[in-house]
């Protein structure tokens, strides 16, 4: 969980860096095209891969899809899984597992292939570094 948390914490991050700037307009038409186009979004978790050492020191890689719904997994065997959102310019994740509620992480602008260091709402401290996205595995087909 904290291992999902803090690779969250990273995601959100990323989700702070900046947007490109749009083309200066030609005359007032275009002005007034660019006036009213829709703003980027800001950035999300979703769709981003995260690797860190868990407290046991412990390789996991997280992974957020395009729904929000995030996979920790330490090797072939999954050790978390949940929701995570960007709440301000925080990563906040909930996880399924365990019943400690939603935890929050600081962020920072991280291309991938970058490290940055992130401090949970209740103190704990990580480095978590952006890799490509890989998508989740999937869920194992229910039974019956």
């Amino acid at each position: 969980m904290r291992l999902t948390i803090c690779l969250t914490a990273a995601l959100a991050l990323v989700a702070c860096s900046k947007p490109a700037e749009a083309p200066r307009a030609a005359d007032n038409s275009a002005a007034d095209a660019n006036a009213t186009a829709a703003v980027p979004a800001a950035f999300q978790l979703n769709e981003t891969t995260w690797t860190f050492k868990d407290k046991d020191g412990k390789d996991v890689e997280e992974t957020i899809d395009a729904n929000g719904n995030y996979v920790a997994t330490s090797g072939s065997k999954e050790i978390d899984h949940g929701t995570g959102v960007m709440k301000d310019d925080k990563a906040c994740f909930t996880s399924a597992v365990d019943k400690k509620g939603e935890v929050c992480w600081t962020t920072k602008p991280v291309d991938v292939g970058q490290s940055m260091d992130t401090v949970s709402d209740k103190g704990e401290k990580l480095t978590v570094t952006r890799v490509a996205y890989q998508a989740p595995p999937a869920a194992p087909a229910p039974k019956g």
